[in-house]
């Protein structure tokens, strides 16, 4: 992560923003580097899509929304936690917030993106539509964080596959450095998983645990932090995971890709619902996702 320019932090303008931004906060010392603040009033945005009759006020409150928007973290710097840290603001009214979320990385192009799960309800430990819909289709390395203050001392694991398939080559060392990258600027303690279903004298377990371990002592990782478990992997790792509370699970994100849903999408998907911690979703390098244009009032940048 050493090359990040930014921390987008997707905003909600709820109490979920009092733990995102301290921990937005915190990464951006950790990393050098300053935040992108976004708000988007997706819910203004829908209602006045949906208005009967919107024929002369349409721009005004668009603008409205937008003004409000902006000006809220700069009303409450201090009570969001950003102290010294260095930031901007941008904001806009459009519906759905993942498209307006996505249009934003793509105009910005942070190396990371930060959002509270749920939206900032009051249980935003659930992931909702436009959180499942960012796992799958931001091509910015993704952190969606919930209530939880993070330990003092962090501790953070990453679940990697080594296995061969084509879908996910190169997937498990660009997992691999981000977790890596993520450990040594914030100080935190680093775990790696691998969780393999094949016995363990069978020659393919066996060239998956020469290939961890071969990749984890060329990140560096000492041996008694890799941890290879035998058996389904949702439910090794789940258990492996419940078991040591990490603060923060480094993970391959969700694809639309069909024929990778098994390879990578269906073990993340347990883990962010079976799991209580914070995930950074990493995408292949070659990933790329389409959105459709903004329309003209629906963005204002500070």
């Amino acid at each position: 992560m050493g090359k990040l320019r930014s921390i987008l932090v997707v905003t909600g303008r709820s109490e979920a923003d009092a733990v995102l931004m301290v921990k937005a906060a915190r990464l951006a010392r950790a990393l050098g580097m300053g935040l992108e603040l976004f708000v988007c009033d997706a819910e203004q945005a829908y209602e006045l899509k949906h208005a009967y009759d919107s024929r002369g006020f349409e721009e005004k409150v668009l603008q409205d929304c937008i003004k409000r928007a902006r000006e809220y973290p700069l009303r409450h710097k201090e009570l969001i936690g950003l102290g010294d840290v260095p930031f901007s603001v941008d904001a806009s009214c459009e519906s759905p917030l993942y498209e307006s979320i996505l249009r934003k990385v793509q105009r910005s192009r942070p190396a990371l993106v930060i959002k509270a799960a749920g939206g900032g309800r009051s249980d935003h430990s659930a992931f909702d539509a436009n959180d499942w819909q960012l796992m799958r289709t931001c091509p910015s390395t993704l952190a969606l964080v919930r209530g939880r203050h993070w330990s003092k001392k962090m501790r953070i694991a990453t679940a990697i596959d080594v296995s061969e398939e084509e879908e996910t080559k190169g997937l498990a060392d660009t997992i691999l450095k981000v977790a890596r990258d993520l450990a040594r600027a914030t100080d935190a303690d680093l775990d790696v998983a691998y969780a393999e279903r094949a016995a363990a004298d069978e020659p393919v377990s066996r060239l998956r645990a020469e290939k961890l371990h071969g990749l984890t002592r060329e990140a560096g990782i000492e041996p008694d932090h890799v941890h290879l478990l035998a058996g389904h992997p949702e439910r090794e790792l789940s258990g492996f995971a419940a078991a040591r509370n990490y603060d923060v699970m480094v993970l391959g994100a969700l694809t639309h890709r069909p024929s990778a849903v098994s390879l990578v999408g269906t073990l993340t998907s347990v883990l962010v619902e079976d799991l209580e911690c914070d995930f950074v979703l990493v995408k292949p390098g070659s990933f790329s996702y389409g959105v459709r244009p903004q329309s003209a009032l629906a963005a204002a940048p500070a």
